[in-house]
């Protein structure tokens, strides 16, 4: 079996899947394994109070600064830079540990902050001004108490008023994000059905019908908000994994195609060169 992108999980055995770790300890102690791509089934919220280098998440290279925050989606492929700087704090959460309702399971797939939408979040923040530290401050204090019966749901309660005042210091940043609307309903809809089945599904149509509204409607949608086409969006998303794949693993391209639903190692090889202008072994050597 060929090398695949790693992937690791929630430590099993803690009993919260959230932790505060110093992000200086935790790059010593894990430097091999954090220094290669990885994907990682949990959030990260990287707190930079010194630092430098460059961090990659998803082909995306982003400049590491003193006082900044670096949000990394779940699943995303992750890289930390080996000769980098990373002295701060670092939080980490499932969705298990967030998405208690309905409602939160929406807020943390739309929100500006983690959103393929739109480019990795990166925050400079001033400490001695933001609330930001006091939460921080806060959380980092319950969570190194004693568990007790109470510990969950003040660590929940106070990790979404961090997000949401992270959310609140971007608009102050003038950072841009979609407005409320059904078109946006549609389109979140849409990303996180194909998240599960792009593999195995490519078809527009189908997308629609599984969700209840036409192919129209969601390319109105798509077209309104981000002037792409559903069938671009999809193109995009197996192509961003394909990507991933090949950069990041040792797995053939014949394997690789079969793996993206592609019965035909040659349909994929002649889909891959249409949209990127290069073979999948050429854009491999690059790596």
């Amino acid at each position: 079996m060929k090398d695949i992108i790693k992937k690791y999980e929630f430590k099993s055995k803690l009993k919260l899947e959230f932790e505060i770790l110093d992000l200086s300890e935790i790059f010593e102690t894990k430097k091999d394994m954090m220094t290669l791509p990885h994907r990682a089934q949990f959030y990260h919220i990287l707190w930079i109070e010194e630092g430098k280098g460059t961090h990659f998440v998803d082909f995306e290279p982003i400049t590491i600064e003193n006082n900044s925050i670096i949000c990394v989606p779940h699943n995303s492929v992750n890289k930390f830079d080996k000769d980098g700087v990373y002295k701060g704090k670092t939080i980490l959460f499932t969705d298990s540990f967030f998405c208690k309702s309905t409602y939160d399971s929406q807020f943390l797939h739309s929100t500006r902050l983690f959103s393929d939408l739109y480019s990795v979040t990166k925050l400079k923040i001033s400490p001695e001004v933001s609330g930001l530290q006091v939460i921080l401050n806060a959380m980092e204090t319950e969570y190194m108490r004693a568990s007790d019966n109470t510990q969950y749901h003040i660590l929940y309660n106070m990790l979404h008023v961090f997000l949401l005042q992270m959310e609140r210091e971007m608009r102050n940043q003038g950072f841009v994000e979609l407005k409320p609307s059904i078109n946006l309903d549609y389109l979140f809809s849409f990303k996180n059905l194909l998240e599960k089945n792009f593999k195995t599904e490519k078809s527009v149509s189908n997308y629609a019908l599984e969700l209840g509204f036409s192919a129209k409607q969601l390319n109105k949608a798509t077209t309104a908000l981000l002037d792409k086409t559903p069938k671009q969006i999809i193109d995009e998303r197996i192509l961003l994994e394909a990507k991933r794949l090949l950069a990041h693993s040792s797995q053939s391209v014949k394997e690789i195609a079969y793996e993206l639903g592609y019965d035909e190692p040659t349909n994929f090889i002649k889909y891959f060169r249409k949209h990127t202008n290069s073979t999948p072994s050429e854009f491999r050597d690059q790596f």
